[in-house]
């Protein structure tokens, strides 16, 4: 388990800024996933579960959004329906 000197340590070296109200946060959340990874490390890789295979996922599902022009309305520039951005080099 990391404790909040630990993730301040973490965040130092991955040259993240973390905001002292967040911490204790961050650091549920960091002990969440690592709990998570302990759960994956203790399933061997050869073993077959003899449940039967359910797709978990949800059905694709079309709702509304919005028009071209809509979608252009904010864009600093436009050019034929689309919104145009600068060019990269």
């Amino acid at each position: 388990m990391l404790l909040e000197n630990d993730v301040e340590g973490i965040a130092k070296l991955a040259d993240i800024q973390i905001q002292k109200e967040e911490l204790t946060e961050i650091t549920v959340q960091f002990n969440q996933i690592l709990e998570y990874i302990d759960i994956l490390d203790s399933v061997s890789e050869g073993e077959v579960s003899n449940s039967e295979l359910i797709n978990v996922l949800r059905e694709d599902v079309v709702i509304p959004s919005l028009t071209q022009e809509e979608a252009c309305a904010n864009a600093n520039e436009t050019e034929d329906g689309h919104i145009r951005a600068p060019r990269v080099m």
